[in-house]
């Protein structure tokens, strides 16, 4: 069941004022107008975050919602609408949060740290769900919005709640505690995560303890807080260590078996041990702690270690693939509850490359609602994301399949006959969300449907983009635009699939290089207005079919505008104006602008949207003179503009680097281009807050062991000094990994080992020097990712980045993951 509280309550709690129209129940807590499920039963907070919320007020209220929490009253006026008036807004979701949480007295584990917390709290939930009824943050919602909205969640029917919680500077995570308020402490790996909005290590280590003061017991890695005995020394502490055998739990010894790690510690004065289904140092300092967390909570030995053995990877991400039939497939077919279910509707919501919408689920398990109640609202949520297949999987949705009024419908036993019946189906061009708890095996459905590719993958983060995206336009002057740039298959990162994020997030504009890029953008459901680089006139009838917008930066461009437009009775179409302002690539130069004046004086076959330039060293601080030299003649050509067409245009000059280091130069609107995938010069490599968004990898195809006697490929032209081994992967030069990088001039990441290129890059493959690292067949390779940057393999070949992600082919396979 879930909670509600009337209006009046909640008014109550929060303290805040203003006139109640109605006294309604609310029992869900929005602060997106874009996610709604349930309008009616739905309270939305105007937060002031990245975005003020206020803003958002009147597509909530068309959405359905009727309660809102705001700062001040819209000046819009909304028949049937509370507004509940605080000072605060987040302060006040906060303390209705922390309200709610007290009227329930089960016990509660708190999990803070650097690394580790959101794997720690979802391998907690696999080992100890068999006896409880769990209710946790969904995914690595431990923000100071996402621990309300996680903690809302508590109701009746659980026994007990795992929380993590995350900060960045102080004075955040007393904050936290009043809303969690933890019996259970759990600190995690203490790592540089966030480390630049503390002025230390302790410090931070300080700020993250204050989850855990009113805890009955706190659970903690010895050899990290050894120094902090004195302040903790008023809690029951369980302690781990690899160090010092006067911990708790003293792991003595570690080995691998089978591929598995085997644990031998000293617990209550006997020797235990325990078998860990990873290998990697971050999945087995995690995997101590969830032991070290059963031990405490009065699990026994054998118990935990029969658990622990059977844990699974979590996976915290959605993958968007490429599938077959033309289809495009999410990927979360790992764990399946109600709050995930709603994150990933909202993704697949987000997706416009195909008509049609398709989800493939499985039963939920550990809803904490009555089995009718959770399928009702099941049914609710898809229907309102306009899902027109729903295909369900497991005992429980057939049972309840009378709620599922879609316009297609199937239910199916199990996972193997769903698979058995694919062919049946027919999925063809349509955006397929496979969500299934792990039991399904629903990565079997996955494998079916995704299209076969070779090794070699360009991951894309999406929330990473999300984050570049945001980290510019907080750095943006009040009111102005954002167009983001997407030519060239999005700097090699995708078209459709980045354009769909960009446009859910409300940017103004995109840009594309040339019309073909437009049209693919508006037949994959891009409907935000889109400027055209490079128009070609023969494309000009497809160009304004598809209502794209092309830059005139030529009098012959200009001609034969006005000349189509002639033919074919066009007035007032939108263009943009290019002034060549020193770039000296395209568009009207100084001494051009007056004639340029003349002609759009006396046409009405267009209606200038903009005039831009472009800065052709806004990075480059030894090149300052010059860039005001441009500003200076694009501003007079922009009043002479103006002054002649008597209307106002958007006036645009910055690109990436310009954002940062020319804010009187934003204009009306900023052009955003490399920076949104993670690079940009003007930023300083120690600003963390702009992350590379892909990750190149392959994989091994071969290992050989070579005398130094031996040459390696073509030509030749590789050895090894000294005896030893290589490894061939499977990326080449048709893949975009250029011959310039053969012969040691390059270098991959294999297993944490920085290796060089050996020989002659081939088209298909090319080979390491592996002979200082641990490989085998089928390992990972990775190309560039956020530590292995482009930055650093276009310094490798005396390139620049953005000839790096652009010259990626788009035969390897893109996957887009979303968090």
């Amino acid at each position: 069941m879930q909670s509600t509280y009337t209006i009046n309550d909640v008014k109550r709690v929060i303290d805040a004022v203003g006139d109640v129209a109605a006294n309604t129940t609310v029992s869900i807590l929005v602060t997106d107008s874009r996610r709604i499920i349930n309008p009616a039963a739905s309270l939305f907070f105007a937060l002031n975050n990245r975005r003020d919320g206020h803003q958002f007020i009147v597509d909530a209220y068309a959405a359905g919602i009727r309660n809102f929490v705001v700062s001040h009253q819209p000046d819009t006026i909304m028949p049937d609408a509370n507004f509940l008036v605080v000072d605060n807004v987040l302060a006040a979701l906060q303390a209705l949060s922390a309200h709610h949480r007290n009227q329930f007295n089960i016990p509660v584990i708190g999990i803070t740290g650097s690394n580790g917390k959101t794997i720690v709290k979802e391998w907690l939930y696999q080992l100890m769900c068999p006896e409880n009824n769990i209710v946790r943050n969904p995914k690595s919602y431990n923000s100071q919005i996402g621990v309300p909205i996680s903690v809302w969640q508590m109701n009746d029917t659980h026994t007990l709640g795992i929380f993590e919680a995350g900060i960045s500077v102080p004075d955040e995570m007393e904050k936290l505690e009043t809303i969690v308020q933890p019996t259970i402490g759990i600190l995690t790996h203490i790592g540089t995560a966030h480390d630049e909005g503390f002025e230390g290590r302790e410090q931070k280590i300080d700020e993250k303890l204050k989850l855990f003061k009113n805890c009955k017991q706190i659970i903690y890695n010895y050899d990290q807080l050894k120094d902090h005995a004195e302040e903790l020394k008023s809690h029951e502490c369980f302690t781990w260590s690899r160090k010092f055998n006067l911990a708790d739990l003293y792991v003595f010894s570690e080995t691998t078996i089978s591929g598995k790690y085997y644990l031998r510690a000293v617990y209550n004065q006997k020797e235990i041990e325990c078998l860990i289904p990873f290998r990697d140092g971050a999945s087995v300092e995690n995997a101590i702690v969830c032991w070290a967390t059963m031990l405490a909570m009065g699990y026994s030995a054998a118990d935990a270690d029969d658990r622990i053995e059977r844990l699974t990877a979590v996976s915290m991400r959605l993958e968007l693939k490429t599938g077959i039939n033309d289809c495009s497939v999410i990927d979360d077919s790992y764990n399946s509850d109600i709050q995930s279910l709603e994150i990933a509707l909202n993704f697949l919501d987000q997706q416009n490359q195909h008509h049609k919408k398709t989800l493939i689920l499985s039963d939920i398990y550990q809803s904490g609602l009555e089995e009718e109640a959770l399928y009702k609202q099941v049914a609710q949520m898809i229907k309102d994301k306009q899902v027109e297949r729903f295909i369900g999987v497991g005992a429980a949705l057939q049972a309840n399949k009378a709620y599922f009024d879609l316009p297609e419908i199937h239910f199916y036993d199990d996972t193997a006959a769903l698979i058995k019946d694919l062919g049946k189906l027919h999925l063809h061009q349509e955006t397929i969300l496979i969500k299934g708890s792990r039991s399904f095996e629903f990565e079997k459905v996955s494998r079916a449907l995704v299209q076969k590719a070779h090794e070699t993958v360009m991951e894309i983060n999406l929330n990473t983009l999300l984050s570049n995206l945001n980290y510019y336009k907080a750095r943006l002057n009040p009111g102005v635009k954002l167009m983001a740039m997407v030519k060239a298959f999005s700097y090699g990162s995708g078209s459709f699939e980045v354009a769909n994020i960009l446009q859910y997030n409300k940017v103004d504009y995109l840009a594309v290089a040339y019309t073909d890029e437009g049209i693919e953008l508006r037949e994959s459901g891009i409907s935000l207005p889109i400027m055209v680089l490079n128009p070609e006139p023969l494309a000009y009838d497809k160009l304004i079919y598809n209502k794209l917008e092309p830059v005139i930066y030529s009098f012959n461009l200009l001609d034969e505008f006005v000349k189509f437009a002639q033919e074919n009775d066009i007035a007032e179409y939108p263009v943009h104006i290019k002034i060549d302002s020193g770039m000296h690539r395209v568009g009207f130069e100084d001494f051009e602008v007056e004639a340029l004046c003349d002609l759009l004086a006396v046409n009405n076959y267009m209606r200038v949207q903009s005039v831009y330039s472009h800065l052709a060293a806004s990075d480059a601080e030894q090149h300052d003179l010059f860039t005001l030299k441009q500003i200076g003649i694009f501003e007079k050509a922009c009043a002479q503009i103006e002054d002649t067409l008597g209307y106002y245009v958007i006036k645009h000059v910055s690109n990436t680097s310009g954002i940062v280091r020319w804010p009187n130069a934003q204009y009306d609107m900023v052009r955003l281009g490399i920076g949104l995938y993670g690079v940009d010069a003007a930023v300083s490599p120690d600003d963390t807050s702009l992350r590379p968004i892909a990750t190149l990898k392959t994989t091994v195809s071969q290992v050989k062991k070579v005398l130094a006697s031996e040459t390696i490929g073509y030509n030749r032209n590789g050895s090894l000094k000294t005896d030893g081994q290589i490894a061939t992967v499977r990326i080449g030069y048709a893949d975009g990994y250029r011959r310039a990088f053969g012969n040691g001039v390059g270098k991959m990441l294999v297993n944490g080992v920085l290796v060089p290129t050996v020989g002659n890059v081939s088209m298909d493959m090319c080979m390491l020097d592996v002979s200082a690292a641990e490989v085998k067949e089928g390992d990972e390779v990775i190309v560039f990712n956020d530590q292995l940057r482009i930055e650093e393999l276009a310094q490798q070949i005396g390139t620049i980045p953005y000839e790096i992600l652009t010259n990626v082919s788009e035969r390897v396979k893109r996957v887009y993951f979303y968090e």
